[in-house]
């Protein structure tokens, strides 16, 4: 009998998407007649602790990760259960992503005291958000708000809706979804106004790269088309060196149709902007390779721009 530790974060969502992931791993176990059990192991990692800064002012991208990974590399735990879009592109050597499973809702929301969109807030309304992302883009469509950071679990900024004088505040669906808290969804953003982050709405499975009693199960729960489409994204957001402290988004989907050798179809849309908004430089490509496509589309904002709005970004 295999026992298999999972370490994760200990906010209730992560402990909410660490016992999803769980209750699949046994349901394929008992599938499959595999003999293992797990337990979930909780880490405080850096991004945890600090609360009282915004993301992109220590370090972005990583915050979220490198005690977990730590505990993984130290054999302390088996199977670390992250959100994609707090994975930096590049991975310590010795670990894998061993399952991408299916994508949950990747959208924008926003949560309001009164109204339900974002043409309802009223003119300089205060929205909170930490996503330099998320602000660029609204503050494109709407220049008058007044973005101010917000950080903490969904509850605490939920509750900072109301403490803090917020008209609104921006989170993701996903999150929300999974905690059962889509009740306090006011207005889904579309990804034409507010591109999601890269994974947004995705969970991943990684670990060691040569555990293959681990890699061997963890395929099993893996969702290829998720798969696809989290590669050209993340290949789009490596290439341009990308992480929280710059604007960048990326939302690729399959379109149906099928290439010569049954690859599907991939359409990947990217966008980089200025923190302030007034610069969002976006353009959509299509392929059937998502590696090429990534790269592609990051070539196209590059030769428009996109490499000065990020170093001005970093700067």
């Amino acid at each position: 009998m295999r026992k298999i530790v999972i370490a994760t974060r200990q906010s209730t969502l992560a402990l909410t998407q660490a016992e999803q992931v769980m209750e699949h791993l046994r349901k394929l176990c008992a599938e499959h007649a595999i003999e293992a059990e797990f337990e979930i192991k909780k880490i405080v990692t850096r991004g945890d602790r600090i609360l009282d800064v915004t993301l992109s002012k220590v370090g972005g991208k990583g915050l979220f990760v490198k005690e977990i990974e730590q505990a993984l590399l130290d054999g302390e735990a088996d199977i670390a259960v992250h959100c994609l879009k707090d994975m930096p592109f590049e991975l310590p050597e010795g670990l894998v992503l061993g399952a991408i499973p299916e994508r949950e809702d990747p959208r924008d929301c926003l949560i309001m005291r009164d109204g339900y969109g974002l043409d309802d807030l009223p003119q300089g309304a205060k929205v909170g958000t930490s996503s330099l992302r998320r602000s660029s883009q609204l503050q494109h469509a709407r220049p008058d708000l007044q973005i101010e950071p917000v950080r903490g679990n969904i509850d605490s900024r939920l509750r900072k809706l109301e403490t803090e004088g917020f008209d609104a505040i921006v989170l993701a669906v996903a999150g929300l979804n999974r905690l059962g808290l889509q009740d306090h969804i006011s207005a889904y953003l579309e990804p034409e106004l507010s591109l999601p982050a890269v994974g947004q709405g995705t969970l991943c499975m990684e670990c060691r790269s040569d555990d293959e009693f681990v890699l061997n199960l963890l395929a099993k729960y893996s969702h290829e088309e998720t798969a696809i489409v989290s590669e050209a994204e993340r290949t789009f957001l490596g290439k341009l060196n990308g992480g929280c402290q710059v604007p960048i988004g990326a939302y690729a989907k399959l379109t149906g149709e099928l290439d010569g050798q049954r690859r599907p179809r991939i359409e990947l849309t990217g966008m980089v902007g200025s923190p302030d908004g007034k610069q969002i430089l976006k353009d959509t490509v299509t392929g059937y390779d998502p590696e090429l496509l990534g790269t592609s589309l990051a070539e196209i904002l590059i030769g428009r721009g996109a490499a000065e709005l990020l170093d001005a970004a970093r700067e």
